[in-house]
């Protein structure tokens, strides 16, 4: 299984004042920090390798996960430093931990999906990039994504596109080259990225029909707690 790049070095500040002192990543949930159910839902799907790109008060995550082999993975550290590098040039700096080919996921998504097929259908594709999306109609926040079966045809931050009916689902697929091109320690968003692959017809779908779980807000907290309360064999 590739690794995966979990992008967890934001500031959180929708979350204000439970991330003033605590990292989004280290938010308890059902007695737990977040990052750990995030990471033992990765090792159940046979990832053995993760590297987590932090800033914000990574010393705390760097100091509660560790190595990784207390959840079954090995775990890598990609720090920004000084400068914030944003979601793209977090994960241009970590490009050489990660290979010639990886997945992304966002720090605060817990997305209970079959990791394995996404990466098969990658493979198959023959697009350097491919997205998960979930047909969202505006459900779990605003919907992001024109898909085609086959194709993001336009990916946009801009909400406001009536023609969205999909939304980025949270999990990535890419080939290292996209990101090379990109100098290292500079600001970069992912998001820019996805628009460029979209428009340049280079990123793909994978289609999941299993909602997205976030904690980027409270009502993303209750609603993923509320899961973990149905499905305790995630425990």
């Amino acid at each position: 299984m590739i690794p995966v790049a979990i992008l967890a070095g934001g500031l959180a500040t929708r979350l204000h004042p439970l991330t003033e002192e605590t990292p989004k990543a280290l938010i308890e949930i059902y007695g737990r920090p977040f990052i750990e159910w995030q990471l033992k839902l990765l090792s159940r799907e046979g990832i053995k390798k993760v590297v987590l790109c932090v800033a914000h008060k990574s010393e705390m995550i760097q100091d509660f996960v560790d190595d990784g082999r207390k959840y079954g993975v090995e775990i890598d550290y990609s720090f920004d430093g000084e400068v914030r590098l944003g979601t793209g040039g977090a994960i241009r700096k970590a490009l050489p931990l990660l290979g010639d080919t990886f997945m992304v996921l966002y720090g605060d998504s817990y997305l209970p999906i079959n990791y394995g097929v996404f990466k098969e259908d990658f493979c198959s594709n023959g697009k350097p990039a491919m997205m998960t999306v979930f047909k969202n109609n505006g459900a779990y926040d605003e919907s992001n994504v024109i898909f085609d079966g086959n194709r993001v045809l336009k990916y946009a931050k801009e909400i406001g596109n009536t023609e969205m009916t999909y939304i980025d689902y949270g999990l990535s697929i890419f080939k290292s080259s996209l990101f090379e091109k990109y100098p290292i320690g500079s600001t970069l968003d992912l998001g820019d990225v996805y628009s460029n692959l979209s428009n340049s017809g280079l990123l793909a779908g994978h289609e999941v029909y299993e909602r997205f779980y976030e904690i980027g807000s409270m009502q993303g907290i209750e609603d993923f707690t509320s899961y973990i309360e149905r499905n305790r064999d995630v425990l």
